[in-house]
């Protein structure tokens, strides 16, 4: 857990360094000027380059980023292990059949089941697979559950995903100030400045928990078509028995770090079903029942 909260903090000053010196370059001066008036023009400027900037950063730093946080360990087929070289051996015929480059391929040790794909393109993706994944589903679910990765590579769903989400980031940020700008008119001077940041924040929270409905939703669909890419890999029986076996097995995926919940190929029976980034196992085992 320390390593993770170090990795969120080293993340996120990256992020904020970087930005900055990107605004100083751009010569960014604020987006109320001198006489007090609103500049939407250098605010648009701001929440662009926070927004879209700061998604694209996490982007690029995801591959390292998931390895640490978890302690991936690569694997080139050569382990001995035979349970790993399957896995690699496996995702390299899936590669080929997608015409995809070679992704890394790790193991982690976590007794939850589970898998993922990460990365900033496909010629810079990897696929990760828990040990509790290779003990408690057969290679055939585990061959779905592979497909089902390699799918979201092929959909290019990371950079789609990034790109939802720096485009919500940067409304979030260009209408919380605008509403705290015009609170702000309406403040006395000698308390505006304070009230008006709190109101962002707050407008922040909200509007952002709006925009996750968002991502969510899209999140969720783009886990239907990876199942369907995952049965034209795999076949169609082996993508439901994974799934079958990952809805006998979700409890043994771990909740307690929310931050990872999209690498998760289970979703969890959240009664806030909005705000999940993966549908309802029974929902994706109907779907490919259905030819979906």
């Amino acid at each position: 857990m320390g390593k993770r909260i170090w990795l969120f903090l080293a993340t996120n000053l990256v992020v904020m360094i970087t930005l900055s010196i990107v605004l100083s370059l751009l010569g960014y001066s604020g987006y109320i000027s001198q006489e007090g008036q609103l500049q939407l023009v250098p605010l648009m400027i701001l929440c662009l380059v926070w927004g879209m900037g700061g998604s694209f950063i996490s982007l690029a730093m995801s591959r390292w980023i998931a390895k640490r946080s978890v302690g991936a360990t690569l694997i080139d087929g050569r382990t001995g292990n035979a349970d790993y070289d399957w896995v690699y051996n496996t995702v390299a015929r899936m590669a080929q059949q997608s015409n995809l480059p070679m992704p890394e391929v790790a193991v982690y040790d976590s007794p939850e089941v589970n898998a993922f794909a990460t990365g900033p393109s496909k010629k810079r993706s990897l696929v990760a697979v828990s040990t509790g994944l290779l003990r408690n589903v057969d290679r055939r679910g585990v061959e779905g559950v592979l497909g089902h990765e390699l799918a979201h590579i092929a959909n290019g769903d990371m950079v789609t995903m990034t790109l939802l989400q720096g485009v919500i980031n940067a409304f979030v940020m260009f209408f919380a100030r605008i509403a705290a700008f015009l609170v702000r008119q309406t403040l006395d001077s000698r308390i505006a400045g304070l009230v008006s940041f709190i109101v962002m924040i707050g407008f922040e929270i909200v509007f952002g928990i709006l925009g996750s409905m968002i991502t969510a939703w899209y999140s969720r669909q783009r886990e239907f078509r990876a199942d369907a890419g995952g049965a034209a890999l795999a076949g169609r029986d082996s993508m439901i028995g994974a799934l079958q076996q990952l809805k006998r097995q979700h409890e043994m995926v771990d909740p307690s770090t929310p931050a990872l919940a999209a690498y998760k190929i289970a979703g969890g029976k959240s009664w806030m079903k909005v705000f999940s980034t993966h549908p309802d196992l029974d929902l994706r085992i109907a779907a490919l029942q259905a030819g979906r």
